[in-house]
C-alpha cells in the first residue's frame, strides 16, 4: 500500500511540474456587464493553445489576465507555480496595437525593451545583435533603422513579433498578431512561430477568430462563445499530428469535418441563447 501511494504522489508531483498556467474561477467585468464568469483553465508546459472566438468574446481580456495587465474580480492565475499578485509574469507579449515607441527605430524599440529584461548583463552591442537577428528572424532586417512612421501596419506588426520573441521567455502571449498580415507573411510567420515551438518548447497562446488558423497552429482550441451570463467556453484537442502538411490538412475530408464542428460548438452558446430569448452582449473588438 506504501508503494502505491508513493507511485502516486510521484505522478501527482510529474503533473505539477507538466503544468505551465492555472486559472482558478477567473471573474471579471465591468460595472454590470460580466464578460468573464469563473473561468478554469490549465496550460500545460510546452503547449501551443489557441484562444478562438467571435470579436468580443472575452479572448482578449482573458490575455490580459494571463500577461498581468488586469486583475480578476475573483480567482487566480498561477504561472509556474506562482501567483500572479502584484508581479509581472515573464512572459513575451504581442497584442493588436502595436505598442511602438514612434520616436524609436524598430531595433530601437527591441534594443529598449531588452534593457529592461537583461538589465546591465549584455552590451550594447550585444543586444543590436539580438534585435538584428529577430528583426531578420520575421523578415524585417531591411527595415532595422525605419522608424514605426516608415513602416506599414505589417511591418510594424512584425517588429512588435519580434520584440516579444527577443525577450527569451518561454512563455508568449499573442493577440491576434497576424491579423494586419498580407496571406504571404501571414504563412511564414505561422510556420515560424510553430518552429519556435517545436524546437524551443515554447508555451504559447494564441488569440484568433480564424478557423483555418487555429486549427493549423494549435495543440487545443478554447472556444469562446458569447453567453448571457458571460463568456462559454469550450476545451478541445485538435487531432492532427504534427508537423503538419498545410496543403494535405486544408484539402483533407477529416479537416473539413473539424473546421465544421468547432464552428457549431463556439457558436453553440450564442444560438441556445437566442432561443431562449437571452439577452447576448457583445463585450467589444480588442477587448
Amino acid at each position: 500500500m506504501a508503494q502505491i501511494l508513493e507511485k502516486q504522489v510521484i505522478v501527482e508531483e510529474a503533473k505539477e511540474s507538466n503544468r505551465k498556467i492555472e486559472a482558478k474561477s477567473i471573474t471579471f467585468g465591468y460595472d454590470d456587464v460580466t464578460i468573464l464568469n469563473s473561468i478554469d483553465l490549465e496550460v500545460k508546459e510546452g503547449e501551443f493553445l489557441v484562444l478562438m472566438g467571435p470579436s468580443g468574446c472575452g479572448k482578449s481580456t482573458f490575455l490580459r489576465l494571463m500577461a498581468g495587465l488586469d486583475e480578476p474580480k475573483s480567482g487566480e492565475i498561477i504561472i509556474d507555480g506562482k501567483t500572479l499578485t502584484n508581479q509581472q509574469p515573464d512572459c513575451g507579449v504581442v497584442f493588436q496595437d502595436y505598442s511602438l515607441f514612434p520616436w524609436l527605430t524598430a531595433e530601437d524599440n527591441i534594443v529598449l525593451a531588452l534593457k529592461q529584461k537583461v538589465k546591465n548583463t549584455k552590451s550594447k552591442k550585444e543586444l543590436r545583435h539580438i534585435a538584428s537577428e529577430y528583426l531578420g528572424l520575421v523578415q524585417l532586417g531591411q527595415a532595422v533603422k525605419k522608424y514605426p512612421g516608415q513602416m506599414s501596419g505589417g511591418m510594424k506588426q512584425r517588429a512588435a513579433i519580434a520584440r516579444a520573441l527577443s525577450f527569451g521567455s518561454d512563455l508568449l502571449l499573442m493577440d491576434e498578431p497576424f491579423g494586419a498580415l498580407d496571406p504571404v507573411t501571414r504563412v511564414h510567420l505561422q510556420n515560424l512561430l510553430l518552429q519556435i515551438s517545436r524546437d524551443q518548447q515554447r508555451t504559447i497562446v494564441f488569440v484568433t477568430h480564424d478557423a483555418d488558423e487555429a486549427i493549423y497552429l494549435a495543440d487545443r482550441i478554447i472556444m469562446f462563445s458569447l453567453g448571457a451570463e458571460g463568456a462559454i467556453t469550450t476545451s478541445v484537442d485538435v487531432p492532427f499530428k504534427k508537423p503538419r502538411n498545410r496543403k494535405l490538412l486544408f484539402e483533407s475530408k477529416e479537416f473539413m469535418r473539424f473546421r465544421d464542428y468547432i464552428l457549431t460548438v463556439m457558436n453553440r452558446g450564442l444560438l441556445d441563447n437566442l432561443e431562449e430569448g437571452n439577452e447576448i452582449r457583445s463585450y467589444g473588438e480588442g477587448i
